[in-house]
């Protein structure tokens, strides 16, 4: 687990791109990654990220990619978002670009909506950090090549520390999975939700154990 060079780690869990259009089996994306992410029970860890996070007082904020009615902010010459446009896929406010259901936000969450790949591009989710005085970011969601890769780089360059959830990540298929990872390990820390949120009683162990081998060394 990182735990900060110069200061004390102050983590924020970001949950990436996990949308109906992309991780219900009734979106239209289905066919990107959805075997991988039930594979690989992403949304379970996730959950459970979540969950221990917020029983930790970690900041949970939600990053959901789309665009505008009308699609004026849709990018006609992306590949990559080229199917967007075909049945107004990816539509702010609508159904498909939600957080599953499984992963709802509190109200109190901030759900950030992005227009292309980098959440930090065009959003205020730095400024959503700052003032919650993070300096790690761990992060979960789909896919591992694009918007995992994109945040732990652009986040590297705006001086936060990175944590990549493996085990609450996935892509179209395990090589390329891998192949992410391995660019990852470059500016971030491969770990996984148990590393970087422990369970609580995991926690207390830790803590009671730390004590008592300090009081046996008096």
């Amino acid at each position: 687990m990182t735990t900060g060079t110069l200061h004390e780690r102050r983590p924020a869990l970001l949950v990436l791109d996990l949308i109906n259009e992309i991780s219900h089996p009734e979106g239209r994306y289905n066919d990107v990654c959805l075997d991988q992410i039930e594979s690989r029970g992403v949304l379970g860890h996730t959950r459970r990220a979540v969950d221990r996070a917020r029983a930790a007082g970690v900041p949970v904020v939600y990053v959901v990619v789309g665009f505008s009615p009308g699609l004026a902010d849709w990018p006609e010459t992306s590949p990559l978002f080229t199917e967007a446009a075909d049945g107004d896929r990816l539509i702010l406010g609508t159904w498909g670009t939600e957080v599953h259901e499984s992963l709802k936000p509190l109200a109190d969450e901030p759900v950030v909506a992005k227009r292309r790949v980098n959440p930090f591009l065009g959003t205020h989710l730095e400024l959503i950090l700052r003032a919650r005085g993070v300096n790690t970011l761990l992060l979960t969601g789909v896919t591992t090549d694009l918007v995992i890769l994109s945040t732990a780089r652009e986040a590297h360059d705006r001086d936060f520390l990175v944590e990549v959830l493996e085990d609450a990540t996935a892509t179209s298929d395990p090589e390329l999975h891998e192949a992410a990872l391995t660019l990852l390990c470059r500016t971030a820390e491969v770990t996984t939700v148990d590393a970087a949120l422990p369970a609580p009683q995991a926690t207390k162990l830790a803590a009671t154990t730390a004590t008592a081998d300090t009081e046996g060394k008096v």
